[in-house]
C-alpha cells in the first residue's frame, strides 16, 4: 500500500530560546501532511502560525519533538535533499533586481542544476510546466516590478512548482490581495493539489474561504492544535474556540464567522 504521508510531527513544541530561557508558543503538535491535499493553518494573531511554518521548514529549530519528512528527521537531511522535497513561499518582498518573471521561476531549478547553474532540457520542461499550470505565459518577459502583487504571488508559486517538491508551504499567500485575487489564488492552490498531487500547506486569515476550499485545516488555539476536515471541525465546535471575544461567533449552520450584534 502506497504511503501518502509526506511530513509528520510528533509531540512538537515550538517557540524561541533566549538568554532568559525558552519561550514556548505551542506544544503537543501532532499533524500529518499527505499527498494531494490542500491544508490551511488558521488561528488568531500571535498564536504561532508563522512560527510553526518556520519550524516545519527548518528555518527555526523546535523546542522539542520531531519533524519527520519522508520518514526521516528534517534535521538529519542535507540542504540539497531538503530543497528537493520542500519548497517555501514567504511574504517578504523580493530584492530589487531586473529579473524577468521567467528568470524568477527558473530559480526554482537551483537544487538540480550544476554549480554554474546550467539548465538542462528537463529543467526547461519543469519551468514550462509550472508556467502552464499557473497560466502566466503572458507575463514571462515582464520584470517582476512591472506586475501586480497578485500576479507576483502566483509567479512565486510557479517558482515553487518548478522546484518540483512533493510539499509546498506558503506563509499568508493572500496578504495584501483584494477579494478577487484572493479567490483566484485559493482556487489555483486547490487546482494544483488536484492536478499535481502535491501537498500544499498555507497559513491564512481568510478563514471562511479556507473552510470552503481546504481539504483539511489545522486550528491553533492557546489550548491545543487540532487537524481535521472542515466539516468535522464544524461538528466538533472547534471554530468556536478561535476567538475569545463575543464580538465574532461561528455560525455552524452557515459554516462561517459572523458579527455578533
Amino acid at each position: 500500500m502506497e504511503n501518502n504521508i509526506i511530513l509528520q510531527t510528533f509531540n512538537l513544541s515550538i517557540g524561541y530560546t533566549s538568554k532568559k530561557g525558552q519561550h514556548n508558543i505551542a506544544s503537543n503538535i501532532d499533524i500529518t501532511l499527505e499527498k494531494g491535499k490542500l491544508i490551511a493553518i488558521i488561528g488568531a494573531n500571535g498564536i504561532g502560525k508563522s512560527t510553526l511554518l518556520r519550524t516545519l521548514t527548518r528555518i527555526q529549530k523546535p523546542l522539542s519533538g520531531i519533524v519527520s519528512l519522508n520518514e526521516k528527521s528534517i534535521h538529519e537531511l542535507d540542504a540539497l535533499t531538503l530543497a528537493q522535497n520542500l519548497s517555501v513561499v514567504l511574504t517578504e518582498n523580493l530584492p530589487q533586481s531586473n529579473l524577468t518573471v521567467w528568470e524568477i521561476i527558473a530559480l526554482g531549478r537551483q537544487p538540480y542544476t550544476n554549480w554554474i547553474g546550467t539548465l538542462t532540457g528537463n529543467d526547461i520542461e519543469k519551468i514550462n510546466q509550472a508556467i502552464e499550470l499557473t497560466q502566466i505565459g503572458h507575463l514571462i518577459q515582464k520584470k517582476h516590478h512591472e506586475i501586480s502583487d497578485g500576479q507576483l504571488q502566483i509567479v512565486l508559486i510557479a517558482r515553487a512548482l518548478a522546484q518540483d517538491t512533493p510539499l509546498i508551504i506558503l506563509d499568508e499567500p493572500t496578504t495584501h490581495l483584494d477579494l478577487l485575487h484572493k479567490v483566484v489564488l485559493f482556487k489555483l492552490l486547490k487546482k494544483l493539489t488536484q492536478e499535481t498531487k502535491k501537498c500544499i500547506l498555507f497559513s491564512t486569515h481568510d478563514m471562511d474561504m479556507a473552510i470552503q476550499l481546504s481539504d483539511e485545516m489545522i486550528i491553533m488555539t492557546p489550548e491545543n492544535t487540532v487537524q481535521d476536515q472542515p466539516c468535522n471541525l464544524i461538528l466538533k465546535g472547534s471554530f468556536n474556540t478561535l476567538f475569545q471575544n463575543e464580538s465574532i461567533i461561528f455560525d455552524s449552520e452557515k459554516g462561517k464567522f459572523i458579527i455578533n450584534e
